[in-house]
């Protein structure tokens, strides 16, 4: 079958680790099914793999992609929930298993006209979301999902802090945020029409003063943003964080963070509880995914340059025949 995998990682150029050929069709073990990928939707973890980053060698090669909807054994049109943990061991929550992983970690990925998932990881799709709409909820939309309601627990009419409102995550949570009924102020430092069209009130310069502090902060930046971050939140904020692409050696700021009762709270992608959630946000709400552009699996190296570059408004997604 037709795939986008890593046979090599490349720290310098990832895009050049990338092969797209042909690979063997999925095994598929007891209480698993096959999935026929119609979509699949690139994220920043599958560059990070390109790297060599939280990918083993000895995994290689590796079909790449979290993210998919598709057709299953029996017909049925389905969005895969990419994490791959017990809710048990996670007492109830997959995302707390210690042993959990993301689909192109450690079993193979959504970038491949077939995929293999546990059966539990399938999701009815509505049919009011088409299969690339569908592709893009189930990692930078589900982290986002539940950064806001889960361990940020967002309420109507709550101001909310976006940092780098150019990435995935970012958008995401800026619409799902305003979609709440929140106040929705957003920072970036060249996508502020983008921020805006996402739905966010006001948009300010990276580290810019703020006109008032705010009640929770969607952080996944890290390091150029903590201390900015930190210093945005009222007393008795919260900052929930998810991602550090500029570092995850930032300042600790403790004498705001104890003075002020601040909590920071760490949050990783989502349960297929949170998905079904989401999935329903977006049926009532009319809410989408805005998809900057489709590419055919066997063109995925153009998507992958185009995620590289930072060129991307929205989500990029593999169509598959």
């Amino acid at each position: 079958m037709l795939a986008a995998y890593v046979s090599d990682f490349d720290s310098d150029d990832p895009v050049s680790a990338l092969q797209v050929g042909e690979r063997p069709a999925p095994q598929v073990p007891e209480g698993w099914v096959e999935v026929k990928v119609k979509a699949a939707s690139l994220n920043h973890h599958d560059l990070w793999s390109l790297r060599g980053v939280g990918l083993s060698a000895s995994a290689l090669p590796m079909i790449l992609g979290c993210d998919a909807a598709g057709i299953d054994a029996e017909g049925r049109e389905v969005i895969v929930h990419s994490v791959i943990g017990s809710a048990q061991a996670g007492g109830g929550d997959e995302t707390f298993d210690p042993g959990r992983s993301l689909l192109s970690e450690r079993h193979q990925g959504t970038f491949a006209q077939w995929v293999a998932v546990p059966a539990v990881n399938l999701i009815p799709k509505p049919r009011a979301l088409s299969f690339a709409q569908a592709a893009c909820l189930p990692t930078a939309w589900l982290t986002a999902y539940r950064m806001l309601f889960t361990r940020g627990a967002l309420q109507p009419g709550e101001t909310v802090l976006v940092q780098g409102a150019g990435g995935g995550v970012a958008s995401a949570a800026i619409m799902l945020a305003r979609h709440a009924g929140a106040r929705v102020w957003a920072t970036t430092r060249d996508k502020s029409d983008f921020a805006l069209e996402m739905g966010a009130h006001a948009v300010f310069d990276s580290g810019q003063r703020l006109p008032h502090r705010v009640d929770l902060v969607i952080e996944t930046v890290g390091k150029a943003t903590w201390s900015h971050s930190i210093r945005s939140l009222r007393p008795g904020g919260r900052l929930v964080v998810s991602g550090a692409t500029t570092g995850g050696q930032p300042p600790a700021d403790l004498n705001h963070v104890f003075f002020r009762q601040l909590s920071v709270i760490g949050s990783t992608m989502g349960t297929a509880a949170e998905l079904r959630r989401l999935i329903d946000m977006c049926e009532a709400t009319g809410l989408r995914p805005p998809i900057d552009a489709e590419y055919p699996l066997a063109d995925a190296r153009s998507a992958f340059e185009r995620l590289a570059a930072g060129e991307v408004r929205g989500k990029l997604v593999l169509t598959v025949e």
